[in-house]
């Protein structure tokens, strides 16, 4: 939508085809969210009251003390996306190049970081990326970098596991993206995996500081502008805090049921307790915004810094979603598993060392 176009604030406007897959769903029961409201409501309710009900309190005060936690980093995060909403996809498109270089593996990761959708949104754009013409290495560097990279979950795991470990798994993850790509772009070079066929549909004399400039001339930030965000930020946030909520579920469960020593055995700061971590990321189908507090709570009860991260990383890597949808936009069996093959040993290798650091 060009920046000129001022509609009445609130009012309905003409979508866009969506790049979440969670809209093909938007007028059915959204059963995650209620499911989870349905335990967090009386949570409240019983932390409030004051009431004293067997196990029940000890999961109302584990999720009350989460959302106190993470209230904020949402907040901030839904106004950040109804904030990129206002950018047009043709610039993203641009810029990333034709991911054939090594600068375009750098621009793919920084993209990744700074885009604001759940890893199943991420699923959906991945592919349209590779249909107009990405290489395989550029669009999964893209992949492996976003799901929980997204600004709404950088916020949030501050709240969580402090400033720190955030810039630090934060980092990793780019590393682990990034070197993920050049193996993807040496193979495919090599002829081991196949290029795309594909081409980029973005016209080749498309200039971003023309198109800018044309639809800044007499724009004026206003109401309508300002409840486009507030609008915006909320109906594509709704996914995020649907698995936030649900994420809270099941942090909260696990904290008030299961005792600290099963973490410290299970999921602690040992190969077997990353293995077990890797295969529960592997099985649990949990989006990107609701693996979060799970990691954080593997990461605090279980004192495995390093399983936290291989939790947050494994959900993409090695994820039967992720492995099906590309095989199914790329039509290659090898190109979706090499994705497990290649992340997952350094995977591995970063949560090892952050356990032992």
């Amino acid at each position: 939508m060009s920046m000129n176009t001022k509609p009445s604030c609130c009012s309905p406007k003409t979508k866009e085809p969506s790049e979440s897959c969670h809209d093909d769903h938007a007028k059915s029961v959204d059963w995650i969210m209620y499911a989870s409201l349905a335990l967090i409501v009386p949570a409240i309710i019983v932390h409030m009251a004051g009431l004293e009900v067997p196990y029940f309190t000890h999961f109302a005060h584990s999720a009350l003390e989460l959302l106190k936690t993470m209230w904020w980093g949402i907040a901030l995060g839904l106004l950040t996306v109804g904030l990129m909403n206002k950018i047009p996809r043709e610039y993203f498109v641009k810029t990333m190049g034709a991911g054939n270089k090594p600068i375009d593996i750098f621009k793919a990761a920084i993209a990744g970081v700074l885009l604001d959708l759940c890893n199943h949104g991420i699923l959906v754009i991945s592919g349209k990326l590779y249909e107009r013409g990405l290489s395989a290495a550029q669009v999964l560097t893209f992949l492996v970098s976003s799901p929980w990279n997204s600004l709404t979950l950088t916020f949030v795991l501050i709240s969580l596991i402090g400033l720190k470990w955030t810039l630090i798994f934060t980092a990793a993850s780019m590393v682990i993206a990034i070197l993920t790509g050049f193996v993807f772009m040496v193979l495919v070079k090599r002829g081991v995996l196949s290029e795309n066929p594909n081409t980029i549909d973005i016209p080749d004399d498309f200039s971003i500081r023309a198109d800018f400039k044309s639809r800044m001339k007499g724009w004026r930030p206003n109401k309508a502008w300002a409840c486009d965000i507030a609008r915006d930020g909320w109906n594509e946030g709704q996914m995020i805090v649907r698995w936030i909520l649900f994420g809270t579920v099941i942090a909260a469960a696990m904290n008030a049921f299961i005792p600290e020593d099963i973490f410290a055995d299970y999921f602690g700061p040992t190969i077997i307790g990353l293995a077990i971590t890797i295969i529960a990321a592997t099985i649990i189908e949990v989006c990107s915004e609701g693996s979060a507090p799970i990691a954080a709570e593997i990461m605090n009860s279980g004192g495995a810094v390093g399983n936290g991260f291989a939790f947050l990383m494994a959900g993409v890597a090695t994820d039967y979603t992720e492995i099906m949808v590309v095989r199914e936009f790329t039509k290659s069996w090898k190109i979706a598993l090499f994705l497990p093959l290649i992340t997952l040993p350094q995977i591995i290798l970063l949560g090892w060392i952050m356990n032992i650091m």
